[in-house]
């Protein structure tokens, strides 16, 4: 991006058309602790050239995942994603269109948006999808408030601990501001336990919130989970990691109410934490609930095939009392890069990478278990992220690995501080055997 200064001037003339004195006003909810509060060490008067390889130089202390072995996963994992997926989102009249606010409007935009719905429901077994919302944690917090509203005479809501802890942040403070009865559910040697779900549900909850696949990469019972929701009144909303569905039952299969998930798997790079699109998904019935734009398909008035937002529940169309959400937009191309992805790789394609996640995470789950010091912190299926065991802290191992140009997971103390010696590991298809021999043997020489 070009580096366009403004003089004091400017910035002292846009500060008052703002309402605020100086620039620190405006970062005030940063902690003072973490901001840079001098220039950055460079010597004054070097021209561009100078600047911009001193700047090289910086940058280079950096990284990137994508230039290194990663077994990182956690909600982000490092994919294949065909040339063809960026060939094609980058023609400009992709990259510069907008997601559409009037119905009539951008006919490619809106036939992209519906074949983006196609799709999710062919993966998900669900009757219809939305063009997305913000991300995966924004997506499950819509399902939260959704089963609400679906229940209005219910106000407790139970999620379990197994979802990805940056999610239950978002639970936490949208129903911190909205007089939510939000309980948590906690899980038992990595999984949820139905029994403990019975008691926790009771005769009064509203909505049951799982993840499947959980954080810590096990397998929920989501049939067992769902019929005992079910059994007792409640909605049930699931968290899924897409690419298993090329693997695993189907969410409409296990029986579940409302879908969510993080679409960054489908296409889009990691790139720290986004931008990226959270997928959502429901039945026929709550579908007049459901939150976001939805692109439906008609016939004009000649019959020729045309497409229409449909169905349309948000702030901007109807009195904001009677709106079932403030999601006024949806991540317009990522949504057409997970579409673009998904149409490339074919059903057959989305089968095999979840079958390669699935055997070559196993695969590298027994070579780490048999090694002198390590052990399996669950012993519950996975598809392809398990939490390992180390003989040291996993901070170390993390530090020791990285230097070396593998990122052998997520060190899980980040969340849970007694879990210092657990690491989250995660394979995808881009791992090869030998990227999985180097980790188990650069794992063995640490002690």
């Amino acid at each position: 991006m070009a580096y366009v200064p403004h003089t004091d001037a400017q910035i002292a003339e846009m500060l008052k058309a703002i309402g605020v004195e100086k620039f620190e006003d405006l970062i005030r909810a940063i902690p003072e602790d973490i901001r840079l509060t001098e220039g950055l060490d460079m010597a004054e008067g070097l021209s561009e050239l100078e600047t911009r390889t001193a700047m090289d130089v910086l940058a280079s202390a950096n990284r990137s995942a994508t230039d290194s072995i990663s077994f990182l996963g956690g909600g982000s994992y490092d994919h294949f994603i065909p040339a063809g997926v960026s060939a094609l989102t980058s023609r400009s009249e992709w990259y510069t269109a907008y997601t559409p606010y009037q119905p009539e409007v951008s006919q490619g935009t809106l036939q992209a948006i519906y074949e983006y719905q196609s799709v999710i429901c062919d993966i998900t077994g669900m009757d219809v999808a939305n063009a997305s919302i913000y991300d995966g944690a924004t997506a499950l917090n819509e399902a939260m408030l959704l089963g609400l509203r679906s229940q209005r005479k219910r106000t407790r809501i139970v999620a379990s601990l197994g979802i990805h802890p940056h999610y239950l942040q978002v639970l936490r403070t949208y129903a911190t501001t909205s007089d939510i009865n939000l309980e948590f559910l906690p899980v038992v040697k990595g999984r949820t336990e139905p029994e403990m779900l019975k008691d926790a549900l009771g005769d009064d909850a509203a909505v049951f919130l799982f993840a499947q696949p959980n954080f810590f990469g096990v397998l929920e019972d989501a049939e067992t989970l769902t019929q005992i929701a079910h059994d007792a009144g409640a909605v049930v909303g699931v968290s899924m990691y897409p690419v298993s569905l090329g693997m695993l039952k189907t969410p409409r299969e296990f029986g579940a109410d409302i879908v969510t998930g993080e679409g960054q798997c489908l296409g889009n790079p990691m790139g720290f934490g986004g931008p990226y699109l959270g997928v959502f998904a429901t039945t026929t019935k709550l579908m007049r609930q459901m939150p976001g734009r939805i692109a439906g398909q008609t016939t004009d008035v000649e019959g020729k095939r045309g497409f229409v937002l449909t169905l349309q529940t948000r702030e901007q169309h109807i009195r904001r009392g009677k709106a079932t959400s403030n999601i006024c937009t949806n991540e317009g191309l990522n949504a057409l890069t997970a579409v673009i992805h998904m149409a490339l790789i074919g059903k057959e394609g989305f089968k095999q990478v979840a079958e390669l996640c699935y055997h070559k995470a196993h695969y590298l789950h027994d070579q780490i278990k048999a090694l002198d010091g390590y052990a399996m912190a669950y012993d519950h299926p996975f598809f392809n992220e398990f939490v390992v065991k180390t003989p040291i802290p996993a901070r170390d191992v993390v530090s020791k690995l990285e230097a070396k140009g593998i990122f052998p997971g997520i060190r899980l103390d980040r969340f849970f501080p007694e879990m210092e010696n657990d690491l989250l590991v995660a394979v995808t298809e881009k791992r090869t055997k030998q990227d999985m021999d180097r980790l188990v043997e650069e794992l063995a020489a640490i002690r």
